[in-house]
């Protein structure tokens, strides 16, 4: 795959909201301004090892260091699994001091059959989702560094996958999305259990793509009348068409509980659109 590097110039400041970034897609490119407040980033796909060990060492930093996340590595201070050496790693940079600060991996179908899953496979059964694997790439590892936790950054990342998904023929865009055991100062799944029933309200998938985890979070024993909010990155995707596959599974390693979501490039609101897929 050829290098896709996209410039953009981004205020630097939490107040961005999602529906407000700039659209990107191939090779466009805007000047940064000089303004103090704005932030350039930049926006591509490793093509090197010591790219993809940059975005490993995000995760390990976010996901060890800040949700707790018992990982398993072969490089000390890098998240690293079986799955890594098959997926095309998404990056985003500050251009002023070269750290990257955003991250996405891609595993592609053709990729998804050499190494024989998917990530969301391990923790659901998929099965029917087989009808849709042949165009369905999975999504993981998203993070983006906590100085950075703006609309723009996100969008900037989102941008970069839907012309990835145009490119490559692709339609379907499956993930698990975490929600964090500690609410509070307190290691429950109550918060889980509440944002899965809210989503469920709203946003469930037809029954004909329904999944169910392998290690399913107790809902039935917890409290799930927790008047809360999704994180941001969940609702971003529900905002973005997508829907949730079923109850979330308990990642004991990551110290999460995992949303299965899909989402179809058909079901992308109109508004989106010429945002992510210049339509």
């Amino acid at each position: 795959m050829s290098a896709e590097q996209i410039r953009m110039a981004i205020p630097n400041t939490a107040s961005v909201a999602m529906e407000t970034g700039s659209a990107l897609g191939g090779q466009r490119t805007t000047s940064a301004p000089s303004a103090p407040q704005q932030l350039a980033i930049k926006v591509f796909w490793a093509q090197h090892l010591d790219e993809v060990r940059a975005a490993q060492k995000l995760r390990y930093d976010i996901f060890a260091g800040e949700m707790g996340a018992r990982l398993s590595t072969t490089v000390p201070g890098h998240d690293i699994d079986l799955f890594d050496n098959f997926c095309e790693h998404l990056l985003v940079c500050d251009e002023i001091t070269g750290q990257v600060i955003g991250t996405y991996r891609v595993l592609t179908p053709v990729q998804a059959q050499r190494v024989g899953s998917t990530y969301s496979d391990t923790e659901f059964d998929l099965t029917r989702l087989r009808s849709l694997r042949e165009r369905m790439v999975e999504l993981g590892r998203s993070c983006v560094h906590k100085d950075y936790r703006h609309g723009g950054v996100i969008m900037a990342l989102w941008g970069a996958l839907g012309a990835f998904m145009v490119r490559n023929q692709l339609d379907t865009m499956i993930g698990c999305a975490s929600i964090p055991m500690l609410h509070n100062g307190v290691v429950s799944g109550d918060l889980a259990a509440s944002i899965w029933r809210k989503v469920a309200a709203t946003h469930l998938a037809p029954i004909e793509y329904h999944v169910r985890p392998r290690l399913p979070l107790p809902i039935e024993q917890l409290d799930a009348s927790l008047d809360v909010e999704p994180p941001a990155l969940i609702k971003g995707y529900l905002r973005l068409g997508s829907k949730v596959l079923g109850p979330p599974a308990w990642d004991p390693d990551f110290n999460s509980a995992d949303l299965p979501m899909l989402m179809r490039l058909d079901d992308l609101p109109a508004r989106y659109r010429k945002h992510f897929l210049g339509a």
